[in-house]
C-alpha cells in the first residue's frame, strides 16, 4: 500500500469520527433530549417546554431552528446572539 493511500484512509478514519462526534453533540442538546412543544406564536416559532409561557423554557425564533436554538440557550442561562 502506498502513502497516499494510507494517508487517504486515515482522513477518512479522521471524517467519520468527526461526523460521529457531530452528531452526539447534537444528539444531547436540551432541545433534543426534553423535546420541547415547537408551535407558531403570532410571526413568531416558540420551542416551549413546561406548561406555559410564564414558567416554561422558551426559546423564540423566525425558524423552528432558530428557535431551537434560542431554546438551547434559555436552558443554559446564556445568550444566543
Amino acid at each position: 500500500m502506498s502513502y497516499a493511500a494510507e494517508q487517504g484512509i486515515l482522513n477518512e478514519q479522521w471524517n467519520a469520527a468527526h461526523m460521529a462526534a457531530n452528531v452526539e453533540e447534537q444528539r444531547i442538546r436540551p432541545f433534543m433530549l426534553l423535546r420541547p412543544r415547537i408551535f407558531l406564536d403570532g410571526n413568531k416559532w416558540c420551542a416551549l417546554y413546561g406548561d406555559n409561557l410564564q414558567e416554561g423554557v422558551t426559546g423564540f425564533g423566525d425558524t423552528p431552528y432558530e428557535a431551537a436554538k434560542q431554546f438551547d440557550a434559555a436552558w443554559f442561562g446564556t445568550s444566543c446572539a
